[in-house]
C-alpha cells in the first residue's frame, strides 16, 4: 500500500506562502453512429445533449436523454475526479465529494487511503489546516510505513513556524523510505528555514553581520521557491 509521491506538497511554497498526481482518465463520445452517448460516461460526467441533424441542432434546443445511462463510477474513478479538482484548486467541491465518497464507505471494511489523503489535502488548501494536520497524523500513526502523509504533516508544521516538528516527521518519511526525494528536497529547505530563523535573532540581539547572512537566506529561498 503505497501513495505517489507526487501527491505530496512542497514544504517551502507553505512555509513561505502539491504537485499532485495528474490522473485525469480518456473519455470518449460517440456521435451519428448510433451508439449511446454515455456508453462510456460515468455518473460523474456531465449528461451530453441528444444527437440530431446539425442544421437542427443549432435551432433546436438541446434536450438530455430520458434515461440515465451513465454508468456508476469506480473508487478509483472517483478518487481520479477528486484528484482533477484538486489539481484546479476546486477545492470546496473536492471537499464536497470526498465527504459524501466517505459518508458512503463508513460502513465497508478497510480504509480507503487514497480518499483520507485527499481530505487532508483538501482542508490544508481551504487553510483549514488543524484539521489536515489531524488526518495526516492519524495517518502517520495507522501506515508508519507511507513516506507521503509524514512529508505534508512536516509542510504544514513550518507553515506554522513549528520548525522542530517539521524536522521530525521529514527524517521520519526518510525513516520510511530513504530514496524519497520529495522528503529530502523538503528537508533542505528545512534547513535554510532554521538558518535564517538563527540569523534573524542574532540580528535582533546585535551580532555584527548577521541581518546580511539574514537577508542572503531569504534571496535563496526566494529564488528556490521561483524554480
Amino acid at each position: 500500500m503505497t501513495i505517489k509521491p507526487r501527491f505530496c506538497v512542497t514544504l517551502l511554497a507553505l512555509a513561505l506562502a502539491g504537485s499532485p498526481l495528474a490522473g485525469a482518465y480518456a473519455q470518449s463520445m460517440a456521435g451519428g453512429s448510433g451508439e449511446n452517448p454515455n456508453a462510456n460516461r460515468t455518473t460523474l460526467d456531465p449528461i451530453p445533449p441528444e444527437g440530431g441533424w446539425e442544421g437542427l441542432s443549432n435551432v433546436l434546443k438541446a434536450v438530455q436523454p430520458s434515461v440515465d445511462t451513465r454508468l456508476q463510477p469506480s473508487a478509483s474513478q472517483i478518487t481520479t475526479h477528486i484528484e482533477r479538482l484538486l489539481n484546479r484548486g476546486d477545492n470546496a467541491e473536492a471537499l464536497a465529494m470526498i465527504e459524501k465518497r466517505e459518508a458512503e464507505i463508513k460502513d465497508q471494511r478497510g480504509t480507503d487511503v487514497q480518499l483520507m489523503f485527499q481530505h487532508a489535502r483538501a482542508l490544508a488548501a481551504l487553510d483549514r489546516k488543524a484539521e489536515a494536520i489531524d488526518i495526516y497524523t492519524e495517518m502517520t500513526t495507522r501506515f508508519p510505513e507511507l513516506p507521503e502523509p509524514w512529508n505534508n504533516l512536516a509542510a504544514l508544521y513550518a507553515s506554522r513556524g513549528e520548525l522542530e516538528k517539521a524536522q521530525d516527521a521529514l527524517q521520519m518519511a526518510l525513516r520510511a523510505d530513504p530514496g524519497y526525494a520529495a522528503a529530502r528536497a523538503n528537508l533542505g529547505d528545512l534547513q535554510l528555514l532554521q538558518a535564517l530563523r538563527t540569523y534573524k535573532q542574532a540580528a535582533g540581539e546585535g551580532v555584527p553581520g548577521m541581518q546580511d547572512k539574514a537577508r542572503e537566506v531569504e534571496t535563496m529561498l526566494k529564488d528556490r521557491q521561483h524554480k
